[in-house]
């Protein structure tokens, strides 16, 4: 079978000692010519897109195109178009997560974090996540049997520029998923915020967090969480935009209620105003 991909970049948050790394390379290796590693050296869950300012990224190379990166998915994604790989990917995979990414969680998550960034920068980004219920084993045998399907079929059909895809497997053996899903991640399932305060041996306080879950309120077989609740492998599409589309102002009434002198985005323009923005 031939491979569609010539170039692929893998990273993810889990650290490239994570398990889902290596089922992440044997899918890319059916997928793709060439494939490049280029992930954190610890692990990064809950980082997001955040990226490394306040102190230098180190890079170490342990085989020929293997990286790991002191920094966070975005971080390995950055460096990796442009500086470590001589040409950008024709794909991004982050994953394969121990732990699936879903409702909420998709906007705290660096396995997201590391294929939005490759979205910014226009290179198509999938990412992966293995399910599981906690004190149970996980089913890595399930996303090694149906990643590369999944991978190809999304080539196939494609998807817009500005999405990221985001794959979730449920938490079952392969003989036990009930097909596929198209859905969306719905807000919810985050009931509170668990901390826990302790001292240490100078008796200085401090904090560890985490979440309350409740995704038994998330229902409804468009959403990731009803999917893999049926056993269906989910498929949500992922965009950057954080704004709300549908919501307007009148501008020019609100501008002179402050006592802003309104002008017309022609104005502007005929005024000839620099648009860029230090940031």
């Amino acid at each position: 079978m031939s491979k569609p991909i010539k170039r692929v970049l893998l990273t993810n948050d889990d650290g490239w000692r994570g398990p889902g790394l290596k089922i992440l390379e044997d899918i890319a290796e059916q997928i793709a010519e060439e494939v490049w590693i280029i992930s954190p050296d610890l692990d990064q869950s809950g980082v997001s897109m955040s990226i490394t300012l306040h102190s230098p990224l180190r890079v170490h190379q342990f085989e020929e195109r293997r990286f790991s990166i002191s920094g966070t998915p975005s971080d390995c994604v950055l460096l990796a178009v442009g500086e470590l790989m001589p040409v950008p990917p024709d794909l991004v995979l982050s994953g394969v997560n121990a732990g699936a990414n879903i409702s909420d969680s998709v906007a705290y998550s660096g396995t997201i974090g590391g294929a939005l960034t490759a979205t910014l920068m226009g290179i198509p980004a999938i990412a992966l996540s293995q399910a599981y219920h906690k004190g149970n084993e996980i089913h890595w045998e399930t996303a090694s049997q149906f990643g590369a399907g999944i991978v190809r079929q999304l080539l196939e059909k494609g998807w817009p520029t500005d999405c990221a895809m985001n794959v979730n497997f449920p938490a079952a053996p392969p003989g036990e998923v009930t097909g596929v899903a198209t859905c969306r991640a719905r807000a919810g399932s985050i009931g509170g915020i668990n901390i826990e305060s302790r001292r240490d041996t100078r008796d200085i306080p401090y904090y560890w967090l985490g979440f309350q879950r409740q995704t038994e309120r998330i229902i409804g077989m468009d959403t990731d969480v009803g999917a893999l609740r049926a056993g269906r492998i989910s498929i949500s599409p992922l965009r950057f935009e954080r704004d709300i589309a549908t919501w307007q102002i009148d501008n020019r009434a609100m501008s002179e209620k402050l006592g802003i002198s309104y002008q017309s985005d022609d104005e502007l323009a005929g005024a000839g105003v620099d648009p860029s923005i230090d940031h």
